[in-house]
């Protein structure tokens, strides 16, 4: 009786590669995150932004992810977590929009998309072919277009009663100086001459300059700063300080010491001459005391 032969040889186990990575998985049950391919293959995203980015969807909902935060949290510096964000906002994986709240304060508002192609594939997908689509039963007019609200001009700042050129200059180089400080107070020319007239008030009632700049540059928000002219137009017009109230008159000085011309006694008055009892005995004898 011939042997029995098997009609298919048993699986092989599957080769291990001889060159580059091996991986070896394991399940996670819990606190995990799905990082799609196109976002750990990204071929234009740099490795810091694509950490950046794995970092950022880890994070829960209301997490502070400002530069600063990034950079006490990583040991990039700000130059390049700012470069990495700009990398992710070009590539649609997050968004950053200022805000401008009741009080005044400015605020970012950062969205983190952990799956841009989906998204963009909503937004270009081909619409259905016209006969698929449902007649409407009565067309039905345009709504009229709502006018364009017209620009609204900045508002005005502070300026000096009197104008003093030694003054408008000290403005002009402190405002253009605060760059020295923070580089994100960066103006232009314009700015600095719009703005000059309100540091000007400033110096009129008694501020010092630096004073004045203390006061520009504390507690900035640990974030870009995208308009820092309508910044420090806020600062100048919300914190101007009330000019300082009148000095009281001080006490009268008593008149000084004279020499009676005539009995050589000492007696106060503001210009030399006759002390009282010589003038009333003058007055009483209707002529001259000497």
């Amino acid at each position: 009786m011939a042997e029995q032969q098997l009609n298919a040889p048993p699986c092989a186990s599957p080769a291990i590669p001889t060159s580059g990575i091996r991986h070896i998985n394991r399940r996670h049950p819990d606190r995990f995150t799905v990082v799609g391919n196109h976002l750990g293959q990204h071929r234009h995203l740099s490795l810091a932004a694509i950490g950046l980015a794995t970092h950022i969807q880890s994070l829960p909902a209301g997490a502070k992810v400002t530069i600063k935060c990034l950079t006490d949290r990583f040991p990039e510096g700000e130059v390049r977590v700012a470069a990495a964000l700009r990398e992710l906002e070009a590539h649609g994986y997050l968004t950053r929009t200022r805000e401008r709240l009741p009080s005044g304060r400015v605020i970012t508002r950062t969205v983190s998309y952990n799956n841009p192609p989906a998204l963009r594939g909503i937004s270009e997908r081909r619409p259905p072919h016209p006969a698929a689509q449902p007649k409407p039963i009565s067309p039905k007019r345009p709504a009229p277009a709502a006018p364009e609200t017209p620009a609204t001009p900045p508002a005005p700042v502070p300026a000096p009663h009197s104008p003093d050129l030694d003054r408008h200059r000290t403005a002009l180089t402190l405002l253009t100086d605060l760059r020295r400080h923070d580089p994100r107070l960066l103006l232009a020319e314009r700015d600095v001459r719009r703005l000059a007239p309100a540091v000007a008030a400033w110096l009129e009632r008694d501020i010092t300059p630096e004073a004045v700049r203390r006061t520009l540059t504390a507690d900035l928000p640990g974030e870009p700063i995208h308009r820092p002219a309508a910044l420090l137009a806020h600062r100048l017009t919300v914190l101007l300080p009330p000019p300082l109230p009148a000095s009281p008159p001080g006490p009268r000085r008593p008149d000084p010491l004279q020499n009676c011309d005539h009995c050589d006694h000492a007696f106060r008055a503001p210009e030399p001459g006759l002390c009282d009892a010589c003038s009333a005995a003058v007055a009483g004898s209707g002529g001259d005391a000497g």
